[in-house]
């Protein structure tokens, strides 16, 4: 079978990203797979793909970006996607032209504009599936609306969360087209889990309002001054380093707290670790979490609505607790750090349970 997913940008670094290489390179071992990314903006990919997985770029900006049909604005891609922004006329009409020639046997979208262009533009002779990466109710009420009627086209809508995909079913109104969960893919660690020895624990992402850093900051505090021997590292860039870096001053714990910008791959900082933590106040899934809990570690993570509860089982692989209360999120993270034993045993428990996002495993979900 050949298979070919439309992404975005394959030359960047980011969950969708990760998760269409992880996939890309399970079903590689089986079936014909192709990437086609819409737009190119650097000379090689950041992540490595794997060598079985064609990689095709249609719109080079490092010399396409003043195309006078990329100065255009694009009449496919929805107004109301974040995207939109970086799609032109240029982008139509490659898209278009890629899937009118296209001989794979199943196209897969991954994020809701490409999954508007596939469901309008796709040949019926091709299997037709949408990825949604966010959530139902994160998108604007009128991406809803221009969703409510391309996805109709689509011969399957797949979500990462079951939470969400019951809530397409209800909202969407795409009664002829289903909807499915199938999680994102971590592969297995290359390294040895970590140990549960070390006095760390480690937080990635964007710095981004939403990621609630400032609540982790304030929340590893209470355990500073219990265990002054421990030290918190958040990888990750973004808006909020300046904002996070006055905090940890004002905080005084320049010497517990290090911003340590973006590192890819983690799974080398992840072993380093003995706790990971997770503070946001929304997530669609929660990929760090399962690349933590992979490594050997036990979570501490908000219960925001989808993903972390899906992922974490409370007092066995890792700790939930309520979004937006840094006393809770301190005093969890403080169980940890006082238990040596429980904590090792969880982190046991973490990466056996992050077992079911294995790519293969997530390979058989997607093949049903």
């Amino acid at each position: 079978m050949k298979i070919a997913f439309l992404l975005h940008t394959a030359y960047g670094i980011g969950g969708t990203i990760t998760t269409t290489f992880n996939l890309a390179a399970a079903l590689a071992e089986r079936h014909d797979v192709e990437i086609v990314s819409v737009l190119r903006g650097r000379d090689n990919p950041l992540l490595t793909p794997d060598p079985q997985v064609r990689l095709r770029p249609l719109v080079d900006l490092r010399t396409e970006r003043d195309h006078p049909r990329h100065k255009e604005p694009s009449r496919v891609f929805p107004t109301a996607e974040s995207r939109y922004g970086e799609y032109s006329r240029l982008t139509d009409e490659r898209i278009a032209r890629c899937l009118a020639d296209i001989d794979a046997d199943v196209v897969i979208g991954t994020r809701p504009g490409l999954n508007v262009h596939l469901a309008l533009q796709a040949p019926d002779r091709v299997l037709r599936v949408g990825q949604e990466h966010l959530t139902w109710d994160h998108h604007s009420p009128h991406l809803r609306t221009v969703l409510r009627r391309a996805y109709r086209r689509l011969d399957l809508l797949t979500t990462v969360t079951e939470a969400d995909a019951r809530l397409y079913r209800r909202q969407a109104r795409l009664a002829r087209v289903p909807v499915q969960a199938l999680p994102n893919s971590v592969p297995g660690p290359v390294l040895p889990p970590s140990d549960g020895r070390a006095k760390l624990i480690v937080a990635a992402g964007r710095l981004d309002p939403v990621k609630g850093y400032g609540l982790l900051v304030r929340a590893f505090a209470k355990v500073v001054a219990e265990h002054p021997d421990w030290r918190l590292r958040i990888y990750g860039r973004g808006e909020e380093r300046d904002r996070l870096h006055g905090l940890v001053q004002e905080l005084g714990l320049s010497n517990h707290v290090h911003l340590m910008g973006a590192f890819a791959p983690m799974e080398g900082e992840w072993v380093k670790a003995s706790i990971g933590a997770a503070s946001s106040t929304f997530e669609s899934f929660g990929m760090t979490i399962v690349e933590a809990m992979r490594c050997g570690l036990p979570v501490v993570s908000t219960d925001c609505r989808y993903g972390p509860g899906e992922i974490i089982q409370d007092g066995v692989d890792g700790r939930l607790v309520p979004p937006g209360d840094p006393d809770a999120f301190g005093a969890a993270l403080l169980d940890l750090v006082r238990d040596d034993e429980r904590r090792r045993a969880m982190g046991r428990a973490a990466a056996e349970n992050a077992r079911r996002y294995d790519p293969q495993s997530v390979v058989v979900e997607a093949e049903r």
